[in-house]
């Protein structure tokens, strides 16, 4: 498959302006380049805890402690 001609491109622009309007272009153009540039930003972030996890950490210790019961205030409580 080779690239499109000259003909063959302006034929594609022109469909393209009918369908979403000369007014639309630009910020169909912009919003993709966000999309793109949030993409990329997300892939970098994504590869950037993966090198700096290699040591994992230390299991913590939980200190025994006494457990107490807690009753709901008398004002909360539905009576059935």
């Amino acid at each position: 498959m080779s690239m499109p001609s000259g003909t063959e491109l302006l034929l594609i622009f022109g469909i393209v302006i009918l369908l979403f309007g000369a007014k639309k272009i630009p910020d169909l153009a912009k919003g993709i380049g966000q999309g793109i540039r949030n993409f990329k930003k997300e892939m970098k972030e994504e590869d950037a805890p993966a090198t700096t996890a290699s040591a994992p950490e230390a299991p913590k210790q939980v200190e025994p402690s006494t457990t107490a019961s807690v009753e709901a205030p008398k004002d909360q409580v539905k009576q059935a």
